[in-house]
């Protein structure tokens, strides 16, 4: 058997040999078909002009336009196919009545192909009428500026946008807002911004088929240092006979907040109502004036921080009557100071009482009594009121002197009668 096997053991071996070597030129010269798959194809879509003409506009549907293909070809055909190899093409004038688009697949670099199939092989789109409208362009501060810095102004160089697309979607567009963030800012911010489109309730939309004239739009924002400072006001005239200012004034607001300049705010402690504004001349009840304190800030570079407020101040002086009182002083409430060594000095007719009359506020007047009064006679100070350099035995009218605030007015004078006497040791 052994004998069998290896008897002409290289003829057969040839053999072998050009029976692979047949088998090689048959492979060559048959070459069978292969099949290869490709991903992710873009149709390409010709003849979009028409829909133009008809002032169309159209919107793919379902991802359509990116297909899948699958080509059977010569294997020698098939190993050298790259993606760029294939065609996908969507013809507009093509379209049906149901707006689908039957798509033309082939090999641009092979004609010799099986066959060639897509998946899907029809576009699907959604055909309008184009519509063009103009909207509102608005703008959105997101954040705060730093503490003691506001916002005052922002602006746009753009306060309308044109916008193109299918009707359905351009009616949903109610504005378009751009938005800036000024957190911690401290000094004049600027940038071209993104121009964003909303429906009437605020929400965004994001439609890839409407079309602006222009996406990004420049602002400007205005950021400046704010300080808050007292008003201060005083008054001219005299109210109405009979009639007081109580001294209290009330400006509503007594704070503003201004802003401006670093610089020019540093000048800025107060704003200062100018007495001739707060005229209480005559007046017999309480007198309110508004008084616009913008026109207060003489510096350009101030403004008042709040622009939505008024500018106006609301001053209220306050007026009450004159109101009388009549205290009785006990002689014994009365005392002699400043008695010159040489005299003696007492009260004469000490049985009755004195009357003093005042004037004033009633809450001033009303704490008033005859025991703060401080009824004296001062000898020295009338002496030299008197130009006299001594007191003669006797008995003197001399008028009582009162510790008396300078709210409160005496109405008359009181005088007692002082008996002088000499000094029997003199």
């Amino acid at each position: 058997m052994r004998k069998k096997i290896f008897h002409n053991w290289g003829l057969k071996l040839g053999s072998l040999v050009l029976a692979f070597l047949l088998w090689l030129l048959v492979i060559q010269l048959d070459d069978p078909p292969d099949t290869k798959t490709f991903r992710g194809v873009p149709v390409v879509l010709t003849n979009t002009e028409l829909l133009d003409e008809q002032n169309k506009v159209y919107q793919v549907l379902d991802n359509t336009d990116t297909v899948t293909v699958t080509v059977r070809a010569p294997g020698s055909i098939i190993n050298n196919l790259d993606p760029s190899d294939i065609v996908a093409i969507a013809d507009m004038s093509k379209l049906t009545e149901i707006n689908t688009i039957a798509i033309a697949f082939s090999v641009q670099t092979a004609d010799d192909v099986e066959s060639i199939r897509g998946n899907p092989d029809v576009l699907r789109l959604n055909v309008e009428d184009r519509k063009t409208k103009w909207i509102n362009l608005h703008y959105n501060i997101i954040g705060e500026a730093a503490e003691g810095y506001m916002v005052s102004n922002a602006q746009l160089d753009l306060t309308q946008i044109e916008i193109t697309g299918p009707q359905s979607a351009v009616d949903q567009v109610s504005d378009a807002r751009v938005d800036i963030n000024v957190s911690n800012a401290t000094t004049n911010l600027s940038a071209n911004v993104e121009i964003q489109l909303y429906d009437a309730e605020g929400k965004l939309l994001d439609y890839g088929s409407i079309t602006k004239n222009v996406n990004y739009v420049r602002m400007s924002v205005e950021v400046l240092a704010t300080k808050e400072v007292p008003v201060v006001v005083s008054t001219v005239g005299t109210p109405a006979e009979g009639f007081l200012a109580t001294g209290e004034i009330r400006c509503d607001p007594d704070k503003v907040l201004i802003a401006g300049t670093s610089s020019a705010l540093a000048n800025v402690n107060r704003i200062v109502i100018p007495a001739e504004d707060i005229d209480i001349t005559g007046a017999s009840s309480n007198v309110v004036t508004s008084v616009n304190i913008r026109n207060l800030l003489s510096d350009s570079n101030v403004r008042l921080a709040d622009t939505s407020l008024s500018s106006n101040v609301t001053v209220t002086v306050f007026i009450e009557p004159k109101v009388e009182k009549t205290l009785e002083i006990a002689p014994d409430n009365i005392v002699i100071l400043n008695t010159p060594a040489e005299i003696s000095a007492e009260l004469v007719d000490t049985d009755g009482f004195f009357r003093l009359t005042i004037s004033g506020l009633e809450s001033v007047v009303s704490a008033v009594t005859a025991d703060t009064l401080g009824a004296r006679v001062d000898l020295a100070a009338w002496m030299e009121e008197q130009e006299l350099e001594e007191l003669s035995p006797g008995v003197h009218r001399i008028p009582l002197t009162f510790t008396l605030s300078d709210d409160v007015e005496a109405e008359n004078s009181v005088m007692v009668q002082v008996m002088i006497n000499e000094l029997e040791d003199r």
